[in-house]
């Protein structure tokens, strides 16, 4: 499987310094949560780890080779991101779509193969979207159309899947539905997961690794009982809470302090 780390990386926008001289180690097939507060650098580290942006200083590695360094051809086969709001052709149907996602295996002398449609297909079933096939993307609603994103990096096969935000605009219930789906696929198929969260008790519940970013730098990283604590909230997130096991998962749960009035 792929391993992906950073080491001293520096990522800019117009100049300025989002991500500064950050390292770490994805580990491989788990699922890793980046949290962080607004404006932290998550989804910046998350374009750099996915080559859309490229470093100012230090370097990305696919398996001890510089990101920058490797071919369109194989980064796409072992790299699949999904950004946070995805656009998609107007009227393209939900098989067309995850159908893309085999693009990065075609060659002039390789199109279209009964092995593309094997993994289109399986991808759809995984994701539980096989009967909207048909369907037009725009006719479905926000839990679908993340449901088939997500197929879309299945049928891609990359080993690592980076994911920004994929529960953004969404309603709980369908929240837990897309991180019971990531979950399953990471624990069916053993690939490397890599999600940026808002939510600090959801990424505790459903991360086997936390980073958790301040001010474009690592602040705390490790299982989501080492970082999750009252010292790494009130650090990362200017927040008084208290940390409790979350009674059904025995996960950390975030439990803020209310604000008292005089």
């Amino acid at each position: 499987m792929t391993e992906l780390r950073a080491e001293e990386l520096t990522l800019a926008y117009d100049g300025r310094a989002v991500v500064h001289s950050l390292s770490l180690l994805i580990p491989r097939q788990r699922i890793t949560v980046i949290v962080g507060a607004n404006a932290s650098g998550k989804s910046t580290l998350l374009r750099g780890l996915a080559r859309l942006l490229a470093p100012r200083g230090g370097a990305v590695y696919l398996d001890d080779v510089d990101l920058a360094k490797v071919s369109a051809g194989r980064l796409a086969t072992q790299l699949g991101m999904l950004p946070q709001q995805p656009v998609a052709p107007d009227g393209i149907t939900v098989a067309d779509l995850v159908g893309r996602g085999r693009h990065p295996h075609q060659r002039w002398f390789r199109q279209w193969s009964p092995e593309d449609e094997r993994v289109v297909n399986s991808a759809l079933a995984a994701t539980g979207v096989a009967d909207l096939a048909d369907r037009s993307l725009d006719e479905l609603s926000g839990g679908q159309r993340q449901r088939v994103w997500i197929a879309l990096a299945l049928a891609q096969d990359a080993d690592t899947m980076l994911l920004d935000e994929p529960t953004t605009f969404l309603d709980l219930a369908h929240q837990l539905e897309i991180l019971d789906l990531v979950q399953d696929l990471n624990r069916a198929h053993g690939k490397t997961v890599v999600l940026v969260l808002h939510d600090l008790n959801l990424a505790a519940r459903y991360a086997d690794h936390l980073i958790a970013l301040k001010d474009g730098q690592v602040a705390a990283t490790g299982t989501p009982a080492e970082v999750i604590t009252p010292a790494v909230v009130s650090k990362v997130f200017n927040l008084t809470a208290e940390v409790i096991p979350d009674p059904l998962t025995k996960t950390p749960l975030v439990i803020p302090v209310p604000r008292r009035t005089a």
